[in-house]
Order: C-alpha cells, then structure tokens, then sequence
C-alpha cells in the first residue's frame, strides 16, 4: 500500500537533518528560499523583498517562455560591459618573502560576463529548478550549472547542485547589486568560492534564517572530479533581519528602494575545508586557485611559503560578521573577516604552520537623487600575518537611467596599497599598489 506523500516526507526529514548535523555539515548564509526577484516591474511596486540563494544562482523577473500543467520556463539575462585601467602600468613588487615580482597593469575593454539563467517549476511550485550558462571572458571561461530545490515549508528547502561555499556578505546574495561592478577587495581575497554541494535551508523564526552547506571543495572552477579528495567543506550561516524583516531585493548594498523605516540586516557565516592543490606537486602551478595569502600569492603554488617547497593539503576556516543598515537612501554595510591557514601538508620544510589574516571593510552609499544617481565609498584593510596591512580607499558613481536596477551605469576610482586579491576575474592584481579606474555599465532582465 503507498504511504501518502506527507507521510514519508515527515518521516524522512528528521534523518536529513541529521544527517547534516551528525556529519559537522554547515551552511551557507543566504537570504531565503525562493527564486523569484523583484528586478525590473518590482523596484516601485513591492513593499516586502523575498529572499534569494545566492545573487548569481538567482534569476531576475525575466520573461516567461513556457507554462504547462507540468512544467514552467522562464529566460533571464545578466549582462556587463567594462573598461578597467590599473596604474602604473608597470612596477617590480615584493612578496612576504621578499622575492621581487612583477606587475602588469591592465589597460582593456571587454563583455566581461553574461549569464543566461533557465529557471522554472516542476509538477509543483515546491520543486524548482535553474540551469544557468556562464561566461567570463576575461578568463576565456564558459560554463554550463545549476541546481535543483525542493521546499518543504518555510522552515526546509533542501537543494543540491553548484552553489556557493558561504564566506562573506557578497556570497549571501547581492548580486549583482553590489556598489561596483564587482566584489572590494577585502571580499575578494579571503572569500570561498562555488562547488558542488547540498543544502537546507530555511527560517528558525521570524527574520532569522539558517543555512547548512555540504560541498566537495572550496572551489569546482578547474578541479575534475577525479581529482578530488573524500574531504568535504562544511558551512553553516545565519541571517537575522530584526526590524523590517527584509533588506531589500538581494539584499543589495543600495538603498534603492528609499526606506521609510530602518532597515537592518545582521550575518554570520563560517566555512570549514582540507583544502588540496588539486595537482600533482611536480607541477608548480596549483588546479587550486581560490585560496591566496595577502601577499597575492597562491597559497598551493610551489614555493608559497619556502623556495620550491609545495603545499599539498591545508585547512582552511574562515569566519565572517557583517551589519547593514538601509534608511531613506542610506546604506552602511560593515564586515569583519578572520581566516587561518593550518595543519600544512608540505613536501618540505616551511617556517610556519599557520597563517591567520584578520580585515574589516565598510561600503557606505547615498541615492543623492533617488532612483537616479548613487554615490558611494568602499574600504578594506587587513592585519595581515605578514603585517603587510594591504589596503584600499574610493569610491564611485552609480546611474539609473530609467529609474530602475535593471540598467546601470557604474564608475569607480580608489586607490590600492599591496593588493592582497588578484586574478583576471575581478579589479585586482596581486602586488599592485596605485590607483584603478573602472567605468561599467549592466543589465539584468
């Protein structure tokens, strides 16, 4: 005899709890459950914000393709264009061992990403779906992913699929509507990034939210899967938003929406991994690329932390607070950052066996006309093991034409000292110190 559907779910989801707790199984912060988002028609007309995964997991309104009595698909577009200019053009810099190195400063336009997100229901607005093709050229990367969720109730959405290792707030869902074009760099040198994995998800009470995390590595980007280790990265995060219950669409880190009432969001996440390089030692150049030191340096490169010494395996746990506050325009976002390397697994001698790095960085903006025009001002800084102390300070412009987040227009200066990020992807290469200029425009339908 078949047992009704509400029965087996609640007899098995117990053991999926369970599962994820008694495996140290963490979670990954994110703002909600649902897919939908208010881009586009919902900027004016929507007084309460749902919840995303992760911003580049989740569709815009987009336009729907498909509805039948079994199934549903929606298209949605992400799109941006950006000149970037890093300065000086050339510089000798060195690293924490002293070793000189050289930079190169970029100089170049480019269709830096587009994203094409295929989403929809399936039998039931409980299971959904979305399959999303990536492509960043300034890596020459083209990838097709996605990721299936199932939603119980309010409390459990269970997903599986590629999604992000939640380490800092821009992780837990913003974008794109982040103040630039792309992540600061105190983001951007110490964050996880996205793998395979499972989650659950939900609310514990009203306007606190968990997330538990179960992914293969750090980051899938470059590793096959025959290269894996039985090692498994673990999270768990959680979102409180006390006062109005929301923080806008994403959670964006622009007060778009012009808030009548205070607005605060409160978050925290940790990220635990045995990190490997993914490569075999005899090659000096890391599949892993994800974890840097800030110095700049890839941490599994050989000769990392001792001339042509290599780190095989490493542990990695990260930790991240951050405040938001949105009010009639304003928004202040604050985040603190504490990562240690440890328990090195090397094919040498090293001095250490441990790194810590602890940074905060502040993202402060203004709509000075709103709907219109934006102006903010970001700042990292870090107490760094090496006690490099990288830092930046600037800031930037962000134009509505059409009174609406589905077309913008961005500008930024700010300056860096030793910059702790690098890599083609976002606005930083390792070692600079000087000033970069970037003007951007994107969509998102």
């Amino acid at each position: 005899m078949m047992l009704p559907v509400k029965v087996v779910v609640r007899a098995l989801l117990p053991v999926v709890i369970l599962c994820f707790l008694g495996n140290g199984a963490s979670a990954q912060l994110e703002q909600s459950t649902l897919f939908r988002d208010t881009t586009v028609r919902g900027d004016s007309i929507f007084p309460t914000y749902p919840n995303t995964t992760s911003g580049e997991f989740t569709p815009g309104k987009g336009f729907s393709l498909v509805k039948t009595k079994i199934a549903t698909l929606n298209l949605s577009i992400y799109a941006m264009v950006r000149y970037l200019n890093q300065m000086p053009g050339k510089q000798t810099w060195q690293d924490h061992l002293g070793r000189d190195r050289e930079f190169t400063g970029r100089n170049d336009f480019h269709w830096h990403r587009a994203m094409l997100w295929f989403s929809g229901q399936l039998f039931t607005p409980k299971l959904t779906y979305v399959a999303t093709v990536w492509s960043v050229m300034t890596t020459q990367q083209t990838l097709v992913y996605g990721n299936i969720q199932y939603r119980f109730n309010k409390n459990f959405t269970l997903a599986a699929g590629i999604m992000p290792n939640i380490s800092v707030r821009s992780m837990q869902g913003p974008f794109p509507f982040y103040l630039s074009t792309d992540r600061t760099m105190g983001e951007e040198s110490l964050r996880a990034g996205f793998t395979n994995g499972i989650t659950l998800k939900g609310e514990i009470v009203p306007r606190l939210n968990y997330a538990l995390f179960l992914g293969n590595n750090l980051s899938t980007l470059g590793v096959q899967a025959a290269k894996l280790t039985r090692t498994l990265s673990k999270g768990v995060g959680l979102t409180w938003m006390p006062t109005t219950g929301e923080y806008g669409p994403r959670g964006g880190l622009i007060d778009f929406e012009n808030h009548k009432e205070v607005s605060t969001r409160f978050g925290m996440s940790y990220t635990h991994d045995r990190d490997n390089r993914f490569n075999n030692t005899g090659q000096p150049s890391p599949d892993n690329t994800q974890v840097r030191m800030t110095d700049g340096v890839l941490f599994f490169e050989t000769g990392a932390l001792a001339d042509g010494v290599t780190v095989q395996e490493a542990n990695y746990d990260m930790i991240a607070f951050d405040l938001g506050v949105k009010y009639k325009g304003f928004n202040a976002q604050a985040e603190i950052y504490n990562r240690v390397l440890s328990k090195f697994d090397t094919d040498g001698p090293v001095p250490i066996n441990r790194i810590q790095d602890v940074g905060y960085s502040l993202q402060l903006s203004h709509m000075v006309v709103p709907k219109i025009l934006n102006v903010y001002v970001i700042h990292s800084y870090f107490f760094d093991e090496f006690k490099r102390h990288p830092w930046e300070l600037g800031g930037g412009v962000n134009v509505y034409p059409f009174k609406s987040r589905s077309w913008r227009l961005n500008g930024q200066l700010h300056h860096v000292y030793k910059s702790s990020a690098g890599g083609t992807f976002g606005l930083y290469t390792a070692g600079q110190t000087g000033t970069t200029v970037t003007i951007g425009t994107d969509i998102l339908l």
